[in-house]
């Protein structure tokens, strides 16, 4: 029988790389710094030691190379994952990613896939500037073959981490940094969580926030202040982007009749449009009582100032008055 821990979110995607390396010999790790210094978020803690420099692999600075590699080595058999420091460095071997690990599958007829996942931290709030603090989530979203995850606790992130590393396709996980501390339950049992199914981490009759990473936990306190009121407000986390549970986005549209989306990424171009053109699309569109806000952040660079940082991104006073404007 299985016992629920409390862990952080840190340890838990420590403990799906971990598990799955036991499990499968053919899963490997590499990236910068991942060895004695554990990465830049410590999140390699110990794993060095356990499994060796042959599979705990430290590369150059070079994310051209090592994104390449990992995809070579994904096509001839091996399952790696490989670490990008920061999400923004994504443009450094944006090439390898999207003209070469998305495409290969489709390109050979289906003779050849590429197992990899892309482990990298997202987003902003730790006072790490313009160049290291982006949610770039929607430049993989545009690109056929590949899946894009983000989880939002330390119990989907190990269950979609361990279901990512065992998918034949390409996965770009992504890790808000600000959630590496947050703790919650995790079972030690073996379990994954599939891609492609959202949940609704807190039902409600009168609105819906469809939301997605980190904003799933400020969107649940506004949801818990406005309660106090009266208000009761569904929270819907996707969990996965792509693949995409439009049947949860569309079945939480009709429940409320009120939506509001909220993402950390900027609001120009940002996903939410998706999201609202899928109840758009639908039948949900008729069952709307009001129009749908999108709550995300300003379209400008991010400041390293920490007040002007916070005011770029969405806030809980944000979401809260965009909740009363639906309402």
């Amino acid at each position: 029988m299985s016992e629920m821990r409390q862990i952080t979110y840190r340890d838990a995607v420590r403990e799906a790389m971990v598990e799955e390396m036991r499990r499968d010999e053919s899963v490997y790790f590499m990236g910068e710094d991942i060895g004695a210094y554990c990465g830049a978020f410590g999140v390699s803690k110990n794993m060095l030691e356990e499994f060796g420099p042959e599979r705990i692999r430290e590369t150059p600075i070079s994310e051209t190379a090592f994104m390449g590699a990992g995809v070579g080595s994904a096509i001839t058999g091996m399952r790696p994952i490989v670490e990008l420091m920061f999400s923004d460095f994504m443009a450094v071997c944006y090439d390898q990613i999207i003209n070469q690990a998305a495409k290969m599958h489709f390109m050979f007829a289906g003779k050849v896939n590429v197992p990899m996942v892309i482990r990298t931290p997202s987003g902003g709030g730790t006072g790490a500037a313009a160049q290291h603090s982006q949610s770039l989530e929607q430049m993989y979203l545009h690109v056929p073959g590949l899946k894009v995850v983000v989880p939002s606790t330390p119990y989907d992130a190990k269950g979609l981490l361990k279901a990512s590393i065992r998918d034949n396709n390409t996965v770009v996980f992504l890790e808000q940094k600000r959630l590496y501390k947050e703790k919650g339950m995790v079972p030690d049992e073996d379990y994954t969580i599939p891609l492609g199914v959202a949940d609704v981490k807190r039902e409600g009759t009168d609105v819906s926030i469809i939301t997605y990473g980190r904003m799933v936990q400020m969107s649940l306190k506004v949801a818990e202040q406005l309660a106090e009121e009266g208000i009761n407000v569904e929270v819907l986390d996707l969990r996965t982007l792509s693949p995409l549970d439009k049947d949860a986005i569309i079945a939480t549209a009709k429940k409320t009749h009120r939506v509001v989306i909220v993402h950390e990424a900027v609001q120009f171009g940002g996903f939410g449009g998706e999201i609202a053109a899928t109840i758009t699309d639908s039948d949900a569109f008729y069952y709307l009582d009001a129009p749908i806000k999108r709550v995300g952040a300003l379209y400008c660079p991010i400041p390293f100032n920490p007040v002007l940082e916070a005011e770029t991104f969405p806030t809980p006073a944000k979401i809260e008055a965009a909740v009363r404007d639906v309402l």
